[in-house]
């Protein structure tokens, strides 16, 4: 497609579609997001998941260094990933109600920090995804 013709019919698109970045019903009643995009009948590509999934990640890096900058650049790679994997899970408000964990982090009391993880509700909700985590916090691999 010619670069003049696909920003004509952007602009078009853009104007009678609108632009909402949050999903909603369209007049048919289909689950819309963006331009106008169907997504009961298109979804999204695996290309554009895996878009979404990186800017979410480095949302949720943005997040915590924001926020427990001295915690989180002191960590080693497997333990960084820990907390940006909760941080996905739970939003940065849910991984800062951590308070006891995230001190036993900074203090690098892994088995403390650790048993801390399994010992709360969000444990209980994501069962394997808890115990994997404490697990590669408790080792750091």
């Amino acid at each position: 497609m010619e670069a003049k013709l696909l920003e004509r019919i952007k602009e078009q698109l853009v104007r009678h579609e609108g632009l909402r970045l949050k999903p909603y019903r369209c007049t048919s009643g289909k689950l819309t997001i963006g331009i106008g995009r169907n997504l009961d009948a298109n979804g999204i590509s695996q290309t554009e998941a895996f878009m979404l999934l990186e800017h979410d990640i480095l949302q949720c890096e943005m997040q915590i260094l924001a926020e427990i900058p001295k915690i989180y650049l002191q960590l080693d790679e497997v333990r960084k990933s820990v907390l940006l994997n909760m941080c996905f899970n739970l939003g940065i408000g849910g991984l800062l109600e951590f308070n006891n964990t995230l001190a036993y982090v900074a203090a690098g009391d892994w088995e403390r920090a650790a048993n801390g993880m399994l010992a709360s509700k969000w444990a209980k909700q994501v069962g394997r995804r808890a115990i994997e985590l404490s697990e590669l916090m408790r080792k750091g691999k």
